[in-house]
């Protein structure tokens, strides 16, 4: 985490239960940390408990904050495994794109992933890397394209998936 960033405070809940007996959980509901406490708890001891789930959901969200580092990474990886490591790209990155789920400039080798996309399965954004890896060699959506796009193992249950989203996000008005 960047240090000139503001911590994580979101507002807190904290709901007590006679039936819970010993445990203490957290979770993050629109936006609210609700804590979950026996009734028995002591105040002061909420309020510790507070802070403890706070900084542990803090540690959570920037251990799975996308980044571009990992994106990069996981390309390099797929380069290797798909294409025999012999792809070259200037740059590989999460960016809002709103209406694609990634692009690549043929011309620089600029990958560009959506933001959107990060909370996607992992699966599926290997899907979209490798489909954006291919264009690095094919511009367009042709069969050679497709050859190489086809050579990671999910990618048509990756299509599908996304093609849900999609159609979803056209429904719902």
């Amino acid at each position: 985490m960047e240090t000139n960033q503001v911590p994580f405070s979101p507002p807190v809940r904290i709901v007590a239960s006679r039936r819970r007996r010993r445990t203490v959980a957290a979770r993050l509901r629109s936006g609210v940390l609700e804590l979950l406490v026996p009734d028995w708890m002591p105040h002061a001891e909420r309020e510790r408990w507070a802070e403890e789930m706070r900084r542990r959901i803090e540690r959570r969200m920037v251990r799975t904050r996308p980044s571009d580092e990992k994106l990069a990474a996981r390309a390099r990886v797929l380069n290797d495994r798909h294409f025999g490591g012999r792809l070259r790209w200037t740059s590989i990155a999460y960016t809002e794109l709103t209406h694609l789920w990634g692009s690549c400039t043929f011309t620089t080798g600029a990958i560009r992933i959506a933001a959107r996309a990060a909370s996607l399965p992992d699966w599926v954004i290997d899907y979209l890397v490798v489909h954006e890896l291919s264009h690095l060699e094919h511009s367009d959506h042709g069969p050679a394209f497709h050859e190489m796009e086809n050579r990671y193992p999910l990618t048509e249950r990756a299509r599908g998936y996304l093609m849900a989203i999609d159609q979803g996000a056209t429904t719902r008005t």
